[in-house]
């Protein structure tokens, strides 16, 4: 099963443009950073659009235009990334109301609802603890670099 992948491409061109700037440029074309992530610019923009909408990029338009980061790698962390990105709960319950004659139609919402909420929070709790200095810093150590 394939899950949504919008928070990893998020994290990645973050991360990419924290490390771009740390190289000395101070602004990241679309087009180069959806050759690190392999995918199509246009998906890029449209990421990035919602972060900029979210307050973690800025974007300079015409000539020399590009992103960069609105705040530092340290100062964002995964839960900014999933808040700007993903506005829903993880977890959804039935889109119509189950039977309410049937035992297990009539208890399932409440049971899942509590679950869910559960599970919701301590998804927010770890992606509130990493920044994503902290994914740089790990992505440049497997590699064996250091930025």
């Amino acid at each position: 099963m394939s899950g949504n992948s919008r928070l990893a491409v998020a994290a990645h061109a973050l991360a990419w443009l924290g490390l771009n700037q740390r190289l000395g440029n101070e602004l990241s074309t679309s087009d180069e950073v959806a050759g690190s992530v392999n995918t199509n610019p246009v998906v890029i923009r449209r990421l990035l659009g919602e972060l900029r909408d979210a307050g973690l990029v800025e974007t300079r338009r015409g000539a020399g235009a590009g992103w960069r980061l609105a705040r530092d790698l340290g100062e964002i962390t995964l839960l900014d990334v999933h808040d700007a990105l993903v506005p829903t709960p993880l977890f959804g319950l039935h889109r119509a109301t189950p039977n309410q004659e049937c035992p297990v139609g009539y208890g399932i919402r409440p049971v899942m609802s509590r679950v869910f909420d559960d599970v919701d929070e301590v998804v927010r709790q770890r992606l509130a603890r990493t920044t994503l200095v902290d994914v740089l810093t790990e992505v440049l150590a497997a590699k064996g670099e250091s930025g």
